[in-house]
């Protein structure tokens, strides 16, 4: 057996999966930062911002939900949920489309790309339903190969989209847009085409499900809208108090800190299933063991990462966006972004433990308690040093804002002390690499 194949396991695909998004969505940025003006690109980020806002309100609302009570669940069950998903996520794509018709018909600015904006974006969003719903049902079932592969073709072909505009010399805002809309039709064909949509259940819905869902969800939906909000409330208060040049500037760390999100979203993939299960079948001991174990791994083997990138951070900037952004202010604010990696694994865990033992209004709470820190830490910081550096140093008050209450909140359910995930997490990554560098030997032997 390779090497490759013996390291192919749930979470190396999960890992994959989670990389495929953000990496090529850097490379796609990176070359329109290259090609198109900087108005174009501002308002390209602008499409961005509004469309990821409203697909994180759809996603939000249903995809934990369907997570927790797909896994674990008998056939008919998980036909019933997947059809209830299908029912209630079409009913929200279908209240947005009908707000953005009506923002569209009263819309009077003469920048013709905001226009464009409204234009296409009932019909992306639209088109992106099948896909969406496939990847969470894929997820349920630990189908991580089947979602890197959905994954890397909606990537992937707005990437190859990208790439052939540019070579015809036709980038512009308009026509990213076109392509942006062309990837995601075809990855939603494709999901219905070969069944991982499961169209079919829509007729297996029933009241008592979606009604089950909808309960969960109106929480779940407010941790992920104020989560969104709190990643891109700097932004809003940027862009109006600054000059337009550096909303670019603070994006861009924004964007780098994917880095370290990758493999947050990797673990949490693959653990959001295995904890549901376990949380079924009543081990509340086994969710902890979970929640303290990736929680623990991810922030020891993030924090030599997180050194490396305070150090690295204008040779980053300028490989990946362009001299122009290498010496900014965008490598400093970087700098800042690092001093609070080793919050994010435990501030996540926290949140997701929460929603899985069915305390979701807890991790609401979290989250919008560290939007609130956020919002005034952003406009005190800049109100006295008048610098984006404020902003970025209010992000750290933030997430320890988070990992506070997320620890103070869990351990009214789970016995857990803050020092066993370092413990546990140290124990369990030393075990790991073990393992993979005993494969790589055992492959060496053989060859």
């Amino acid at each position: 057996m390779s090497l490759f194949k013996k390291l192919i396991n749930k979470h190396t695909l999960s890992l994959a999966t989670n990389a495929v998004l953000p990496v090529l969505g850097m490379v796609i940025l990176s070359l329109l930062a290259r090609r198109l003006s900087k108005p174009a690109f501002g308002n390209y980020v602008f499409f961005q911002i509004v469309f990821t806002l409203a697909d994180t309100f759809r996603t939000g609302f249903l995809q934990t939900s369907v997570i927790k009570f797909y896994s674990g669940s008998t056939p008919e069950k998980m036909k019933n949920i997947s059809g209830s998903a299908w029912y209630l996520g079409f009913m929200v794509t279908c209240a947005f489309a009908v707000v953005n018709l009506l923002i569209y018909l009263i819309y009077t600015n003469p920048d013709a790309d905001i226009g464009i904006t409204l234009k296409w974006f009932s019909f992306i969003y639209f088109c992106t339903l099948p896909s969406a719903v496939s990847l969470w049902t894929l997820q349920a079932e630990e189908r991580f190969d089947k979602m890197f592969t959905l994954q890397l073709m909606n990537q992937g072909g707005f990437l190859a989209l990208v790439v052939g505009v540019a070579v015809a010399g036709k980038s512009n805002f308009e026509t990213t847009i076109y392509c942006y809309f062309t990837a995601n039709l075809l990855s939603s064909v494709i999901c219905i085409t070969t069944g991982w949509a499961k169209v079919k259940t829509i007729a297996h819905k029933n009241w008592a499900t979606i009604k089950q869902m909808a309960h969960f969800g109106k929480y779940s939906v407010g941790t992920s809208i104020s989560s969104y909000l709190l990643r891109s409330s700097d932004t809003f208060i940027v862009k109006p108090m600054f000059s337009p040049d550096l909303l670019a500037v603070y994006y861009i760390p924004q964007r780098l800190m994917e880095i370290f999100e990758i493999p947050l979203r990797a673990f949490i993939s693959t653990a959001l299933p295995v904890m549901s299960a376990a949380v079924q079948r009543g081990d509340q001991k086994y969710v902890t063991y979970i929640m303290k174990k990736y929680a623990g791994m991810l922030t020891i083997a993030l924090t030599p990462i997180a050194v490396i990138c305070f150090v690295a951070a204008d040779l980053i900037i300028g490989l990946l966006f362009g001299a122009k952004y290498q010496h900014s202010d965008a490598g400093n604010i970087f700098r800042i972004f690092m001093c609070y990696v080793m919050l994010l694994p435990i501030d996540r865990f926290f949140g997701i433990t929460l929603d899985i033992i069915n305390k979701p209004h807890l991790n609401m709470i979290k989250v919008f308690l560290m939007l609130t820190v956020n919002i005034i830490g952003d406009f005190t910081g800049i109100l006295i040093f008048h610098n984006l550096y404020a902003v970025a140093v209010a992000s750290i008050f933030t997430f320890a804002t988070g990992a506070i209450f997320g620890y103070w909140a869990l351990k009214k359910h789970l016995q857990f002390k803050i020092s066993d995930i370092f413990v546990l997490g140290y124990i369990e990554l030393k075990e790991f690499i073990g393992v993979v560098m005993g494969k790589i030997k055992g492959k060496r032997l053989t060859e």
